[in-house]
């Protein structure tokens, strides 16, 4: 009898043992309204897909998915936020490829990516299109370059940023076309993008879903796209292989980081929802329909390709730095 109540004993305090917190949070989580901080201006890719991703996770989780815009220091500012932020899950960053490549360009910023955040999940990727203003004498890439190469230091392009997926894909731009062009950084997409249509600089490399538009008002002229086959958004258009640059590939891509410290069960909920949301029918057609495709992965997997990530533009800085 003395085993048996011994034996009962442990059952009861097992029983009453407190649930770890970290499975307490995740099987409460989300408790109240979760932010997404998005550290660019609204209207681009990462602010519209933000919206759309928390709109499916507002469903899937039943809490307010918050899109904030903060914008400022080619997303260092919005990114510092979320990386000093509570480690609770309930607030986020949506990235993209500049938080990788500012890794090795804004040596000042006060937070290290790898370090201070926690890898959730990517989203998808699109490719990118070079356009330039109508009234630039130049009809092709081929005929556009040349006219760089004739006028060196002359002509310009707009960016989003100091190492926005914009200014990284145009220095790498210049330095495999051989061109010295001028880079002027805006403070979001909108603002670039509206600088390229109203003539203020003669080009932009853009992502496709945000300036098809404007290349079917006729606005801008398309030389060519930056994947290694053509945009289903944009047919006609070639790419930069086709049209003359071999070799040059740039997208931009986009995901979620949480800070670091946020407990992995919150973690693995949050990945997967977003890889139930990433695979709903009625985003995929939307997504396809502006070139924007998706992108599954473990929070693992998407750890290994930020890193390699971070190497690969640390490697097109050192390139375009030579060549200045």
């Amino acid at each position: 009898m003395t085993d048996l109540r011994i034996a009962l004993a442990l059952v009861a305090a097992l029983l009453a043992a407190p649930v770890p917190a970290s499975h307490a949070q995740a099987d409460d989580y989300p408790a109240r309204p979760v932010r997404i901080i998005v550290p660019f201006g609204p209207g681009g890719p990462a602010d519209v897909t933000a919206r759309q991703i928390g709109s499916i996770l507002q469903e899937s989780l039943g809490q307010p998915f918050v899109v904030e815009n903060r914008t400022g220091a080619g997303g260092v500012i919005g990114t510092l936020e979320v990386a000093k932020a509570a480690a609770d899950g309930y607030t986020l960053l949506m990235m993209s490829n500049t938080q990788t490549a500012n890794e090795s360009l804004v040596p000042q910023r006060k937070y290290e990516l790898m370090r201070d955040m926690v890898p959730i999940a990517p989203l998808s990727y699109s490719d990118l299109v070079i356009v330039i203003h109508p009234a630039v004498p130049a009809k092709t890439l081929r005929e556009f370059i040349a006219l760089a190469k004739s006028r060196p230091g002359k002509l310009n392009y707009a960016s989003s940023g100091q190492g926005t997926p914009y200014h990284m894909a145009g220095e790498l731009f210049k330095t495999m076309a051989g061109i010295d062009i001028v880079h002027v950084p805006y403070r979001n997409s909108g603002e670039a993008r509206s600088g390229v249509i109203g003539g203020q600089v003669q080009m932009m490399i853009d992502a496709v879903p945000a300036m098809a538009p404007n290349i079917t008002a006729n606005q801008v002229h398309a030389l060519a796209t930056t994947g290694t086959a053509r945009s289903a958004v944009l047919p006609a258009v070639p790419t930069a292989i086709e049209a003359g640059l071999p070799g040059y590939e740039a997208t931009i891509w986009l995901g979620l980081m949480a800070p670091a410290g946020t407990p992995r069960p919150v973690i693995d909920k949050l990945n997967t929802a977003v890889n139930a949301a990433i695979k709903q029918p009625e985003l995929q057609k939307l997504w396809a329909a502006q070139g924007e495709l998706p992108m599954a992965m473990t929070p693992e997997q998407f750890d290994k390709f930020l890193r390699d990530d971070i190497v690969k533009w640390a490697n097109v800085a050192r390139r375009f730095n030579k060549a200045e």
